[in-house]
């Protein structure tokens, strides 16, 4: 069969977009759709992918292979790129940290208190509000599947549990705050320093005091 030139160069584009598109995928684990823009990537390449089941799409404008792993620290990774300006924290920070036996429904993240609440479906996600200072103070940065996902180091992650108890119950506060301690992820100076600045160190001082005498 003879073809023009024209469609030569189409089909040759296309097939090098998908390409592309797949070994991006591989190195990075999942994109958004700006992301395969900024290759050269079109939307009409991706859609084909999906079609063919070479690429799936878990949530609107987020694309990942079909074998991705599906664990706690993948929708970790859903969330924050889909969310790229909030930060994981509370129950799912304690959950990264090993600081629970927690398995959260939805990944909890904080945005600003005057940011716009995004719509997603999948993965589930509970939106809490902070300050600007709240969302810069102990956020660790961590690289999972290609994502940079903001977390609540442990003092901070149990600190706001503490804040956050009747959201997330104290029960779950406490785990995090044996946990922390016996592990030694954090300190009693950093519970302090913490819980000072989010003023909830009178309400934290008894549980975090008991817990050092106990000798968690």
């Amino acid at each position: 069969m003879i073809f023009s030139r024209g469609n030569i160069t189409e089909v040759d584009t296309a097939g090098t977009q998908r390409a592309r598109a797949l070994e991006l995928l591989k190195a990075r684990h999942m994109l958004r759709l700006k992301d395969f823009a900024a290759h050269g990537i079109g939307s009409e390449t991706l859609a084909r992918l999906v079609r063919d089941e070479e690429v799936v799409r878990p949530a609107r404008g987020l694309y990942q292979l079909p074998d991705a792993t599906a664990d706690a620290r993948h929708a970790l990774a859903e969330a924050s790129a889909l969310v790229p300006r909030g930060i994981v924290c509370l129950i799912s920070a304690l959950q990264f940290h090993q600081l629970t036996l927690q398995m959260p429904s939805a990944v909890w993240m904080a945005i600003d208190r005057t940011a716009w609440r995004p719509k997603i479906d999948y993965p589930p996600i509970r939106f809490v509000r902070f300050t600007g200072t709240a969302l810069a103070e102990g956020v660790e940065r961590h690289r999972i599947e290609g994502v940079d996902v903001p977390i609540t180091n442990p003092a901070r992650s149990i600190v706001d549990c503490f804040r956050y108890r009747t959201k997330v119950g104290l029960d779950v506060a406490m785990e995090g705050l044996r946990e922390g301690l016996r592990r030694r992820k954090t300190t009693s100076d950093e519970l302090w320093t913490y819980a000072k600045r989010a003023r909830i160190w009178s309400t934290m001082r008894p549980y975090v005091e008991a817990t050092v005498a106990d000798g968690a």
